[in-house]
């Protein structure tokens, strides 16, 4: 898919890590943005999964959860040892990881960032990511994604 390059797709590339690109047209402001963006690509939802900045006791670190649920703060701060947890200011995200928000990837970002992944991701044959930019999905194994992240797994979504 000639003009689809990434820092993310060019990382999978790079290290040889099996994986599928998918495009996708749904409005970035539209309410739901995750469910429509699973129905565009014809998906379950809970194989879909946002890349969400967060600080956790001032430090960046990104939580990896499904579209279909909401990230638990005070799990994600227990994962990696932290005591308060809050989603990070937006430009402050797109700075650090140099993707805008709605296309921000857990892969080739900027800055890295230490990074939690939703733990029901293990359980899939594949999951899908943005490829750090809106309108194009990754699809890769979790287990991929962990090993190039240096990933933790934890459970992340609140119940």
């Amino acid at each position: 898919m000639a003009g689809q390059g990434t820092p993310a797709t060019a990382l999978l590339v790079k290290r040889g890590i099996a994986h599928r690109t998918h495009p996708y047209r749904v409005a970035p402001d539209a309410p739901n943005y995750g469910a429509l963006v699973a129905a565009a690509l014809g998906v379950p939802p809970e194989r879909v999964f946002k890349s969400l900045v967060t600080e956790v006791d001032g430090a960046l670190t990104v939580a990896v959860v499904p579209v279909t649920g909401e990230l638990d703060l005070k799990a994600l701060a227990a994962a990696v040892g932290g005591k308060r947890a809050a989603l990070a200011d937006r430009a402050v995200a797109e700075r650090a990881t140099g993707y805008v928000r709605g296309g921000i990837s857990p892969l080739g970002q900027r800055r890295r960032l230490p990074t939690v992944l939703d733990d029901s991701a293990l359980g899939l044959p594949t999951i899908y990511v943005s490829a750090g930019r809106r309108g194009l999905q990754l699809e890769l194994a979790a287990a991929d994604l962990v090993a190039l992240t240096e990933a933790r797994t934890a459970a992340l979504q609140a119940r």
